[in-house]
């Protein structure tokens, strides 16, 4: 028996590669690992597949073809007569190496082995079960399309496909996993794309050894960036088409797991997780003010609760005429800081319960939430009035950040920040800034900046960022990317 990894050939004794076979696969245990008995032309034939990934009538079509053969030609070449004139299937292979036929059985191909040949042929039968393409719950948009990625590898390359039909649009195939044997598709523009950042990010895959990613693209993500602490994501990840076919006109590289509704995005930076299709299906101005209202609202979930704590718990920085900034009633039964941090678990149960709330009983959790936080935390003095509408406001523009892992990020930001000032005043609050801008300036993502345009600074790529400019003004390529072709010929 052959370790994983290594070759086994094909042998011309027939039954020794059928016992090999049957042995690996575990057919008498697994009811789902089909092995057909036939016999054509003089020769046995073993067929092997898994029963969930073949398509019957593909199946049905092949052996139906078999009874076309010419017993005396299929005697002295079996696999160039079933390979060239019998099988009608667009996707035939062969191989020589009894690994990489069972590799192939588990991902759903067909397998035949020929008495007297040492070559199996592989036919692509698969029908993989999947759901509908639907519009994705975290990138709605008002106008634009309602398809998504769904879970199955070869629908979301058609998908992408469909959004760009470029000659030079590339798919290249890798496994990840020795035991789990993930498909890991990297898709890339050849044209435009920096031929080393597709090398390097290849390499990086390539090289992973483990023996399975069950948690699919995050597993791989941590995998490519290695272990960290920090808590920003470097990969940006989108289950829309246009937004994906977007990137990949820029010169970025997309990540497509196969059992995944997102396909990643490398590299990004800090800016690319507060955009969304939304700004690009309304005209310049409405998406500009889309875009501003979004920058307002991280920031509002970042600094609004620590500065206002600041500003409750040390009047004498209020300037005359804020007076009204502050706790108007007594503090209740326990102090301001601890009310932030309790509100703080509160509404991160309050998420979680609802992600596990069948739908029928989701208004019944959200009128629960609001009369056991918002008006009976209050009247029993657990809470202040103002400590409910800051920290509403700051979760409102959580919500309102397009990538969930920013908004997950923002929020730990948020909590060392009040943590800070609540230990150290205004001198802690401006350093845990400090710190934070500099977590931030020292990130990388596959050696691009985390901050740029802003830092290092480009004045061009920085005006893109802050301002949607009318789509035949968007006549260059992010620099940073190092692309083939600088300039955006489609405009």
């Amino acid at each position: 028996m052959g370790e994983k990894g290594t070759q086994v050939p094909l042998s011309r004794r027939f039954s020794e590669n059928i016992a090999y076979l049957q042995k690996e696969l575990r057919t008498e245990k697994n009811f789902d690992v089909i092995h057909h008995k036939m016999e054509h032309g003089g020769l046995k034939i073993g067929m092997f597949l898994i029963d969930g990934f073949a398509s019957t009538m593909a199946i049905v079509q092949i052996l139906k073809s078999l009874n076309l053969l010419d017993k005396t030609d299929f005697k002295k070449r079996p696999v160039e007569v079933l390979t060239r004139s019998i099988i009608p299937h667009q996707e035939v292979s062969t191989s020589k190496d009894l690994e990489e036929v069972i590799n192939q059985i588990l991902s759903g191909q067909c397998a035949f082995i020929i008495e007297g040949s040492q070559e199996a042929i592989l036919i692509d039968t698969r029908e993989y079960p999947a759901r509908s393409p639907e519009e994705p719950d975290l990138e709605r948009v008002v106008r634009g399309p309602r398809d998504g990625f769904v879970e199955t590898g070869i629908f979301n390359v058609a998908l992408i496909r469909r959004h760009v039909r470029d000659r030079s649009l590339t798919f290249e195939y890798l496994q990840v996993g020795k035991r789990s044997k993930k498909d890991i598709i990297v898709s890339y523009i050849d044209s435009i794309a920096d031929p080393e950042l597709v090398k390097r990010i290849k390499k990086q895959i390539e090289s992973i050894d483990i023996d399975g990613i069950s948690m699919g693209e995050k597993a791989l993500e941590e995998l490519i960036f290695k272990k960290r602490l920090n808590p920003y994501p470097l990969v940006r990840y989108t289950e829309r088409g246009d937004t994906a076919a977007n990137h990949l006109f820029e010169g970025h590289v997309l990540i497509i797991v196969d059992g995944s509704p997102s396909v990643m995005i490398l590299p990004t930076t800090f800016w690319h997780h507060l955009q969304h299709a939304e700004e690009y299906r309304q005209n310049p101005v409405s998406g500009a003010f889309l875009r501003w209202v979004r920058f307002i609202a991280v920031l509002t979930t970042l600094f609004l609760l620590p500065l206002w704590f600041l500003l409750a718990t040390q009047p004498e920085l209020l300037r005359p005429g804020w007076e009204f900034i502050g706790v108007k009633e007594s503090e209740g039964a326990i102090p301001l800081y601890w009310q932030f941090i309790i509100a703080e678990v509160g509404v991160e149960m309050l998420r979680m319960a609802a992600i596990h709330t069948p739908n029928a009983l989701a208004t019944a959790l959200g009128l629960i939430a609001a009369l056991m936080i918002g008006d009976i935390a209050i009247t029993v003095g657990l809470f202040t009035p103002e400590v409910i509408l800051y920290l509403s406001i700051a979760v409102i523009g959580n919500y309102a950040t397009p990538s969930y892992e920013l908004g997950l990020s923002n929020r730990i930001a948020r909590l060392v920040f009040l943590s800070a000032a609540a230990l150290y005043g205004v001198t802690g609050f401006v350093i845990a800034i400090l710190i934070w801008l500099l977590l931030l300036i020292s990130t990388k993502t596959l050696n691009v900046p985390y901050l740029w345009p802003f830092i290092p600074f480009n004045a061009m790529a920085f005006y893109e960022v802050i301002v949607r400019s009318p789509i035949p003004l968007q006549d260059k390529r992010p620099s940073i990317l190092n692309p083939k072709q600088k300039e955006n010929q489609s405009s």
